[in-house]
């Protein structure tokens, strides 16, 4: 059984999913420290003409603080903006109506944490374009936060009978492929591809948000990109 884990992020890039395609089970990691300017909360898109950040803003977040325990700013002011620059960048993009419906049902979704709210995102994609990837979330499942690092990434392992452990390519530096095969998990990492596809920047932006890739491709096109992920 081939396992994969990540923190929750928003409406992540197209590699995230390509992790998650290429494994059977996929865990999110959202009992971990909360890291600030990171992915959990925010997302890269093609607005007011440029590369810029779609994030939403917290309640008090710190790095001391669980990502399952960090919670959305309260309000509606940041949503109603948020959408609306989402709206008037990519209102004439061929599939911007199902992507801005996607997007909007997350933001305005009554979510405990941002955390809950990631996932949600995740989720809603892996629908549409039909994933079926068994999702887990760490904080319901494995009470192991007494662990840290590759021995609690290992725990995880063993509990679902993993026999190969997919990462995405940032941890090369991070786990050791003898400590997992001692362990009888063979460590292996995604190499993924950001193919082309149509959009607003000029030249191609690799690498922003899935919904991005949405505004402008189909669930089957989307699906295809998805796959063209590679295991290194």
């Amino acid at each position: 059984m081939k396992l994969a884990i990540m923190q929750p992020y928003l409406f992540p890039y197209i590699g995230y999913f390509q992790l998650l395609a290429s494994v059977d089970r996929f865990v999110f990691y959202d009992d971990v420290n909360y890291i600030k300017n990171g992915w959990v909360n925010r997302n890269r898109l093609f607005l007011a003409g440029a590369v810029r950040y779609m994030t939403v803003p917290l309640a008090g977040a710190s790095s001391f603080m669980k990502i399952d325990a960090v919670r959305p700013e309260p309000g509606e002011h940041w949503k109603k903006k948020l959408l609306e620059s989402v709206r008037h960048a990519y209102a004439r993009a061929p599939y911007f109506a199902l992507a801005y419906e996607m997007l909007a049902s997350v933001i305005h979704g009554n979510h405990a944490s941002i955390g809950a709210l990631s996932r949600a995102s995740v989720r809603m994609v892996c629908e549409h374009v039909g994933l079926d990837t068994g999702l887990v979330d760490s904080s319901r499942t494995y009470d192991n936060g007494h662990l840290a690092g590759e021995t609690r990434i290992i725990d995880i392992c063993l509990r679902e009978r993993a026999s190969r452990y997919l990462n995405a390519p940032g941890g090369t530096d991070l786990y050791d492929k003898s400590t997992f095969a001692w362990h009888g998990i063979a460590l292996e990492f995604i190499a993924p591809r950001l193919e082309p596809y149509p959009q607003l920047a000029q030249p191609f932006q690799p690498g922003l948000s899935i919904l991005d890739v949405l505004m402008f491709n189909d669930a089957r096109a989307t699906r295809e990109l998805i796959a063209a992920g590679e295991v290194a």
